[in-house]
């Protein structure tokens, strides 16, 4: 194996216990690089117990001294920018420039959580004459993550400093599928300063999470992953009395109108429908085309035809996940789909073994079929017709998710009507891929969110903390009215 087993982290070390243990696989060539430990609810309890010992000193440090670690740790993302883009590269198969881009997104929303202290100093009030109301942030306690495969450096550092700024320990339960980045941002903050029990890493499958959902010692959970699942955590965690943040799938509707500048829409279009072999729940999945844009479409295909597997494309996660796809593609060919791009039973050359599926453009989908209704998360871009910008909306509205949409037009007043329109989180104006920058938060709508509130940015701050309201008053003379 390229890497050794690995083990939980726990107070600081590397915890192995009598475990069951699953095989992790590259999807690049198909090859078993560890095996990662399926661990039971008493891992989870030493781990929340460690995490409980090390809230109040952790706590009780001001918030400018607890960001001193993630200065240092933001130097060493940035130290070993190339060790972690090789890691998420090999165990998750997305191209370096993907995976280092993934490392850039991690550094930044660690500086973002260096400016916590500007951003969380509180609120100070004379309500009456002599009467002073302030409000104070106070961290929740112990906190969960449960990441998934497809970012599995970046959607952890979506939770981890935030959280840990602001005064909470953590707890997190990476995907099994892609286990070894998460020890290594156990390793890097350690060596950045934070005291051990803070941050503490427990691996598994069903049953951890199950088990991070019941525990009564967890205070709240944030969750990346599938709407199905995303549901199943956020009602099991409420039931439990704890904050839940669940952030589900996606089917991302880019509407095309005759009038945008095909270069720009062609490439940009291309590039989020296979951006991370289309595995990530900001990928284009679903096009409308608004009126004539076969023009647009012609040079969509060109352009995905310069996408090759191996190259300028990763792998997709899995054996299964690229059967699942590539029956998607079956399916709807069989429906009356034209395919005009296909990428099925694709090998790469030397990587045989590699799970590979090849950009896939679809025209003349219909909104009943299965492909344009259902997540595909994969490098597939299924397009639909309409005559109106009006019934492109409606596409786009009948949609379960709520994601992300975006407009590819010239016209501000289409671009503004799709804007107001779109049932969406997050929306593009002439860009494929609207992930917000740092400090606006990433979270969409319907079926794609479940919980208050965004996982990344400012409103991650209400999140991971609570208020406390103070009211204060010293000189008994300044009675002047009822609020004295």
């Amino acid at each position: 194996m390229k890497y050794p087993a690995l083990s939980n982290y726990v107070e600081g070390k590397l915890v192995s216990d009598g475990h069951n243990r699953l095989d992790v696989f590259s999807p690049l060539d198909g090859e078993v690089i560890s095996t990662v430990p399926l661990s039971a609810k008493s891992d989870l309890d030493k781990a929340v117990d460690a995490a409980k010992r090390a809230f109040p000193s952790w706590s009780n440090l001001p918030i400018k001294e607890r960001v001193q670690v993630f200065y240092r740790y933001k130097y060493l993302l940035e130290k070993n920018s190339d060790e972690l883009t090789e890691l998420v590269h090999i165990e998750n198969g997305k191209t370096i420039s993907e995976a280092r881009a993934e490392i850039e997104k991690s550094i930044e929303v660690t500086e973002f959580a260096c400016s916590l202290p500007q951003l969380t100093s509180g609120e100070v009030l004379e309500v009456s004459k002599g009467v002073e109301c302030r409000i104070e942030r106070y961290p929740v306690g112990v906190v969960a993550s449960i990441t998934p495969f497809n970012f599995p450096n970046m959607v952890p550092n979506w939770t981890i400093p935030n959280a840990l700024c602001l005064g909470n320990t953590m707890i997190l339960k990476p995907s099994e599928q892609v286990p070894l980045s998460a020890n290594r941002i156990a390793e890097l903050l350690k060596e950045a300063g934070l005291p051990d029990g803070v941050f503490n890493v427990v691996h598994g499958d069903k049953e951890v999470v199950e088990a991070i959902c019941d525990h009564p010692g967890i205070e709240a959970i944030t969750f990346v992953g599938s709407t199905k699942v995303a549901k199943i955590v956020y009602i099991r965690a409420a039931s439990k009395l704890k904050r839940a943040l669940t952030l589900g799938g996606a089917k991302n509707h880019l509407i095309v109108l005759p009038d945008a500048n095909t270069e720009m829409a062609a490439s940009n279009i291309a590039a989020s429908m296979s951006g991370c072999a289309g595995q990530r729940c900001m990928a284009a999945s679903a096009m409308v085309g608004v009126g004539d844009v076969d023009h647009i479409i012609e040079k969509l295909c060109e352009e995905a035809k310069k996408i090759i597997p191996g190259k300028n494309l990763g792998a997709v996660i899995s054996k299964q996940a690229k059967e699942r796809i590539e029956n998607y593609i079956t399916e709807a060919e069989k429906d009356g789909a034209k395919v005009l791009v296909d990428g099925r039973n694709y090998k790469v050359p030397g990587k045989e073994n590699g799970f590979y599926v090849g950009p896939t453009v679809l025209d003349y989908v219909r909104p009943e079929m299965k492909i344009a209704k259902e997540e595909v998360f994969g490098p597939v871009l299924s397009i639909m017709r309409s005559k109106t910008i009006e019934e492109a909306i409606k596409i786009q509205n009948s949609s379960l998710y709520g994601n992300a949409a975006a407009v590819f037009t010239q016209s501000g007043a289409a671009a503004r009507y799709v804007s107001d329109h779109a049932s969406a989180g997050m929306i593009g104006v002439n860009i494929g891929v609207p992930v917000p920058r740092e400090p606006f938060s990433f979270g969409g709508w319907n079926e794609s969110k479940f919980g208050v509130g965004d996982i990344t940015g400012k409103s991650s701050i209400e999140f991971f903390t609570k208020l406390k309201k103070i009211t204060t008053k010293w000189n008994p003379e300044s009675k002047v009215n009822w609020m004295s």
